[in-house]
């Protein structure tokens, strides 16, 4: 196969991916995603199943049950029966079944103690990375007051660090998150950082004093200063493809030289509120 074929054939499944993704919460079957990509059914079931590593229905259950699981987690006031409805189950039930098949406990069990680690191994798939052209702007910030939880460990067990963040923002009421921003400072890449070694620090714009606190947050300083910035759509666990080209197309030719300090994230706005699909991100390159 050509490279221009091949990249052509990547994109008509990236184009039923991000279909996906945005439509999670309406029906969706394969006869109609195969439309979407320009093939037949019958082959387009295998080939999906040879690009992601799981056929097409196992993998809309498991994105349904992705978002479902942010919902459980981060959104304690929020009823099951409302969680499995809007994951396309039609009862609580069934939502049960699929769920504890998936991940080994059930919606409960996970609220209560979620095992992210084994959670994180039903997201492992084969899809590649994507070529994506970025669009770059150099811009300048001011600097920003930020409380911090540093995660350090595996990123599989970064969600319990983010949960232990929002429960220090909704008590302590000194970040609230309807007008004060939210961060992420990636002290290290995860695709090549040994999972032990691994840094990652959740934020949130702080207003006012930050008195010690039993989740261990900190303050720290994101510093004013020119940045590179661009902004990605979509799930956060593909950020890779908009930051890829920021560092192998755009710095060589870009004349520009780092800053020391790391690669930081704005969430512009947030899970499970927003579906993975809806999300924006501008990412922030520092630089001098």
């Amino acid at each position: 196969m050509s490279e221009a074929r091949k990249k052509a054939y990547i994109a008509r499944f990236e184009r039923v991916l991000d279909h996906i993704e945005r439509h999670l919460h309406e029906p969706l079957d394969a006869e109609q995603l195969a439309g979407l990509a320009h093939f037949s059914r019958f082959h387009f079931q295998r080939q999906f199943a040879d690009f992601v590593g799981v056929g097409v229905a196992r993998y809309i259950l498991l994105m349904r049950l992705k978002h479902a699981s942010y919902q459980l987690a981060f959104q304690p006031a929020r009823r099951i029966i409302d969680i499995a409805l809007e994951a396309a189950f039609e009862n609580p039930e069934s939502f049960t079944r699929a769920f504890r098949s998936a991940f080994g406990q059930s919606p409960s069990q996970f609220r209560r103690a979620p095992d992210w680690p084994a959670w994180h191994e039903r997201y492992v798939f084969r899809i590649p990375e994507r070529k994506m052209d970025v669009k770059v702007e150099i811009v300048t910030v001011e600097p920003i007051r930020i409380a911090v939880l540093e995660h350090r460990g595996p990123v599989t067990t970064l969600n319990a660090s983010v949960a232990r963040f929002i429960e220090w923002r909704k008590a302590s009421l000194l970040s609230p998150v309807d007008r004060c921003r939210t961060f992420g400072l990636a002290w290290d890449n995860p695709d090549t950082t040994p999972p032990e070694q691994f840094r990652f620090d959740i934020c949130g714009e702080i207003e006012g004093e930050l008195p010690v606190n039993t989740q261990g947050v900190i303050e720290k300083l994101i510093p004013g200063g020119r940045c590179a910035r661009v902004r990605h759509v979509g799930a956060h666990d593909r950020m890779g493809d908009s930051i890829y080209p920021l560092y192998r197309q755009w710095l060589p030719g870009s004349g520009e030289e780092l800053r020391d300090f790391p690669l930081y994230f704005h969430y512009l706005n947030l899970l499970p509120d927003t579906p993975a699909g809806e999300l924006l991100t501008d990412i922030y390159l520092p630089l001098r």
